[in-house]
């Protein structure tokens, strides 16, 4: 093994350890939300653009979908993120997933679909 393949080595065990110490200091404030159960509408998202759907409430999180803006989506549960955007779990048809809380606008009562 030469150095430049000792040093991609090292490179990218150094990511793998930050980005499973990423996911495991992001649990701890996904059980400290707030329950919504809410029917939410996808808001202020460009018509050519689509919000992303997370893994976990974090922007550097694996994508698991998108949905189109004015897409109405069920809100589980939404927590505070410190120094950094709120986040809610989201659901629609299956795909469940954090979604960045300033893109909802939450659906008053007398919302009919």
């Amino acid at each position: 093994m030469n150095k430049h393949q000792e040093k991609v080595l090292v490179a990218t065990l150094c990511g793998l350890v930050i980005t499973a110490a990423a996911a495991f200091a992001v649990q701890p404030a996904m059980a400290a939300g707030y329950g919504v159960d809410q029917l939410a509408q996808v808001s202020g998202v460009a018509d050519w653009d689509h919000l992303n759907v997370r893994k976990w409430p974090a922007a550097y999180s694996q994508k698991v979908g998108a949905f189109a803006s004015q897409t109405h989506v069920w809100v589980d549960r939404c927590i505070e993120v410190p120094n950094s955007a709120d986040w809610c779990l989201v659901d629609r048809a299956g795909l469940k997933g954090w979604v960045n809380s300033k893109f909802l606008t939450l659906a008053g009562d007398d919302w009919d679909i």
